[in-house]
């Protein structure tokens, strides 16, 4: 019966990663990713003031990844957008997003369920991607281990890299916002399966893709649905990562909300300096009459 068992697991595995994700899986990534966009300060004015503006920023935010790793790896950055199917798909959700006639399509698709859905949808994305990008890297770089682990993460974590870029085609600057000085859930999750791909695509980690690719698609599907859920802030990594931090590193680690339960772009948590201390009232009263009688005698 275990026999039995670990097959019928290994078979759904197989099955599972041998899914296309277009146009199903690649449209609840568009919709979360474009439904974040919105959430934006500022982005549903863009909309209204610049749609060729908007519409970019909608790109990046869906093609994002594929152009950083593209850039990374010396290749065409605009290559993916060949993919004809994939674009258009990405603009109409991007058009019925901002522009839908009583703003129907927003309404059903941040409807808390039918999210939820997109949310799971969109994970099994995140996994793929990171999957296939450390496979591309590997077909470039044999025994580049970081090369690996870098374009998986890249490919993993979205627009997230390239958010301070992103915020001046909104006419936005805060790169205090940059996401490697403050990393959300997705991206550190996609750095850590960058890492478990590169083992298993180096053979140190004995166990087939297509598990790994069921399992740490789970994984990512429970922890993403169960925080937007919840509208939780928190990282399933911060216990491991309080306690590891100290011990190697010194510090404790610096927290960060995800951003609309999702990725990119929180504010600084650097503590501000306090305000300069104000003059007393006779003090300046003293100084302006000062001023007004070295004036005077300046006169005569």
């Amino acid at each position: 019966m275990e026999v039995l068992g670990a097959l019928d697991v290994a078979e759904l595995a197989a099955a599972f990663a041998h899914l296309p994700v277009f146009p199903v899986f690649d449209l609840g990534y568009f919709v979360v990713s474009i439904l974040y966009l919105k959430y934006e300060k500022g982005a549903v004015e863009l909309s209204r003031q610049s749609p060729l503006a908007s519409w970019v920023v909608a790109m990046l935010y869906c093609f994002g990844s594929y152009i950083l790793a593209d850039l990374l790896l010396g290749e065409a950055p605009i290559d993916y957008f060949s993919n004809n199917a994939s674009v258009l798909l990405a603009t109409a959700v991007w058009y019925l997003t901002f522009y839908c006639p009583l703003n129907l399509f927003y309404k059903c698709v941040a409807f808390l369920p039918v999210k939820l859905i997109f949310v799971a949808l969109k994970e099994v994305v995140r996994v793929r991607k990171i999957a296939v990008g450390v496979h591309h890297a590997h077909h470039h770089y044999h025994q580049g281990w970081l090369i690996m682990v870098v374009i998986g993460f890249v490919k993993g974590s979205g627009v997230a890299l390239m958010s301070n870029f992103e915020q001046l085609l909104r006419g936005v600057w805060k790169p205090e916002t940059n996401e490697l000085l403050h990393m959300t859930f997705p991206s550190k999750a996609s750095l850590y399966g960058a890492i478990l791909f590169t083992l298993q695509q180096t053979h140190w980690l004995p166990i087939s893709k297509d598990l790994l690719i069921f399992f740490f698609t789970l994984f990512m599907i429970t922890c993403k649905v169960f925080m937007t859920a919840s509208h939780s802030h928190g990282s399933p990594f911060a216990p491991v990562e309080g306690v590891l931090c100290p011990i190697l590193f010194g510090s404790t680690p610096s927290g960060h909300d995800d951003h609309h339960h999702d990725h990119h772009h929180g504010g600084s948590h650097e503590p501000s300096c306090p305000p300069a201390p104000l003059l007393p009232a006779k003090t300046r009263d003293e100084l302006n009459e000062g001023t007004r009688k070295r004036k005077a005698k300046k006169a005569e």
